[in-house]
């Protein structure tokens, strides 16, 4: 694993969820990707990093993309939501991660 040159504090803070829609169902079942919400600050070898140090699984690639935040409204104020990176990390050849089982244990 090619972990040793990120201090592992950095890495622990780079994922901050995964992202659970019917989108991210669809990919994961037909890519073996799996999507997650990552620091806006991260980057593609960081991200592959934490991956594997947390998951255990081997990753071999990551795409990642800036999602805009929306406008949103609040009374008579216009206001914005913040900006976020997602990141498909695509995985190893028949390796998973499933979220259910490991939030149980």
């Amino acid at each position: 694993m090619s972990n040793m040159k990120f201090s592992q504090e950095r890495l622990m803070n780079v994922l901050q969820a995964p992202v659970i829609s019917e989108k991210a169902t669809y990919v994961s079942d037909a890519h073996e990707q799996v999507i997650f919400r990552v620091d806006t600050t991260s980057t593609k070898p960081e991200i592959k990093a934490a991956v594997e140090l947390m998951f255990k699984v081997g990753v071999v690639n990551v795409q990642v993309t800036l999602v805009k935040g929306k406008q949103k409204r609040f009374g008579k104020f216009m206001g914005r939501r913040k900006d976020w990176k997602k990141a498909y990390v695509c995985l190893a050849p028949g390796q998973k991660i499933n979220f259910s089982e490991s939030e149980q244990g």
